[in-house]
């Protein structure tokens, strides 16, 4: 897997690098983030520092969201909850703060790139898979949403909330089965990922009947 690594620190960059290449990934490394911008079309995953030395990584972040889905793992030394939530308010698929465990990290890359990379694996159907509720429509295999017949840009972690939800509209889904399939495994899943992207979601989608809270459980889409 093509790894777009932007770090600014030699030494950082370094041990990931190698720690990546030992892996089976394909690292490149950037410092700035005008790079990251210029060069994620030729990558398959971003692992994205914050601390960039021309931008500031949260604003790279929301000017990649805007034109990409690439797969973004933040890994970076800024714990505080303002920074994390920030970050996967912006389309953060994980966030994680340094210093990290490798074995952690390699684990967390995998989950997202394995998220991303569902849809592709899934034979075509005869027709497409979509769901409604309300004026909302999930059409499952373009990945599209739309609200009122105006298509809405989701992160890919959101459709991906969202698209396990929808394939049991009508039917409470549990916070742990939705951070199972989700984030590929729910010890690595933090459950506060969860509830920024519902909030998201629901902003983007401004139909709160649709996403239902079922207190102390879960979730249901429409129904």
């Amino acid at each position: 897997m093509r790894v777009l690594l932007a770090e600014d620190d030699d030494g950082v960059a370094d041990a990931l690098s190698e720690a990546l290449y030992e892996h089976g990934h394909l690292p490149t490394r950037v410092r700035r983030g005008e790079e990251v911008l210029v060069r994620h079309r030729r990558a398959d995953l971003l692992l994205l520092d914050l601390g960039l030395p021309d931008l500031d990584g949260l604003e790279v972040l929301r000017k990649l969201r805007a034109v990409s889905g690439l797969p973004v793992v933040v890994l970076t030394a800024r714990g505080d909850e303002r920074s994390v939530v920030r970050g996967l308010r912006l389309g953060a698929d994980d966030y994680l703060v340094k210093p990290v465990r490798l074995a952690e990290l390699l684990a967390r890359i995998e989950a997202v790139t394995r998220r991303a990379a569902a849809p592709a694996a899934t034979a075509a159907a005869p027709a497409p898979r979509t769901v409604r509720a309300e004026d909302v429509e999930v059409d499952l295999d373009a990945r599209r949403v739309t609200v009122g017949g105006a298509e809405v840009r989701l992160t890919t972690k959101e459709f991906a909330v969202l698209a396990a939800l929808a394939t049991r509209a009508g039917t409470a889904v549990s916070r742990q089965q939705l951070m199972d399939e989700v984030w590929g495994d729910a010890y690595l899943a933090v459950s506060r990922s969860l509830d920024v992207h519902l909030t998201q979601l629901r902003a983007k989608i401004g139909r709160p009947e649709v996403l239902t809270t079922i207190r102390g459980f879960g979730y249901r889409f429409g129904g």
